[in-house]
C-alpha cells in the first residue's frame, strides 16, 4: 500500500506559484522532490492552473535579494551547454555532512569550533 503523502500549505502554495509562473509539472516535480504523477494529482486538486496563453512573466525585481548558492535558475542557466548541464548543485561538506566541522576541528586540535 503506498505511503499517504501529508501536504503542507507550503507545498500547495509553491505548486500554485509555480504553475502560475508557467512551471512544467516535470519542474515543480524536481523541484519538491516528488513524482510528476503525484504533483500532477495535487496540483489539479489544489486547483493549480496554468497561465494563459498570452501571459508574459513580470520582469525580475531589481532589488530583491540574491538567490542562494546553487538555487535551480541561476544553476541551470550558469551551466547550460557544458558538462555540469544536468548535474544538480554539489553541496559542500558541511551541508551534505553536518558532522564534518566537527571532524575537522578534532583533526586541527581545537577544542571549539
Amino acid at each position: 500500500m503506498p505511503i499517504k503523502l501529508l501536504w503542507t500549505d507550503a507545498q500547495d502554495t509553491r505548486i500554485r506559484q509555480m504553475r502560475a509562473e508557467g512551471a512544467t509539472w516535470d519542474a515543480i516535480a524536481a523541484a519538491l522532490g516528488l513524482s510528476s504523477s503525484t504533483i500532477i494529482e495535487r496540483g489539479r486538486r489544489i486547483g493549480a492552473r496554468p497561465p494563459p496563453p498570452d501571459f508574459t512573466p513580470p520582469p525580475d525585481d531589481p532589488h530583491r535579494p540574491p538567490l542562494p548558492a546553487g538555487h535551480p535558475r541561476t544553476w541551470g542557466v550558469m551551466n547550460a551547454g557544458t558538462v555540469l548541464a544536468d548535474e544538480p548543485y554539489p553541496l559542500p561538506d558541511c551541508l551534505a555532512d553536518p558532522a564534518a566541522p566537527l571532524r575537522r576541528a578534532w583533526r586541527l586540535g581545537r577544542t571549539e569550533l
